[in-house]
């Protein structure tokens, strides 16, 4: 344990930041998973309101430096590429 004042109270930061962190990712995780999902899935209209559920989490993290912004843009491609082949199929 920390013996200085300013030592604990950074300790303690940290231990409130890193829970906050791990809900924020989770929650990030959750939204990704939900959208794929529904994509593979093929339930387009689901799919769709997933995705755009999604995207606004993972800009999120990249403003709060969870994720680097190249793997949010993987993401975001990733799930737009899914719902852009159920248009196709759906055709």
């Amino acid at each position: 344990m920390a013996n200085i004042k300013s030592a604990e109270k950074r300790a303690k930061q940290n231990v409130k930041r890193r829970a906050n962190n791990m809900a924020t990712r989770s929650r990030f995780r959750t939204a990704v998973k939900g959208a794929l999902a529904a994509v593979k899935a093929g339930k387009k209209d689901e799919a769709s309101a997933s995705v755009k559920a999604a995207t606004p989490v993972i800009d999120s993290m990249v403003n709060k430096k969870l994720i680097h912004k190249n793997k949010a843009a993987r993401h975001k491609r990733q799930l737009n590429a899914g719902l852009k082949a159920l248009a196709l199929a759906a055709k």
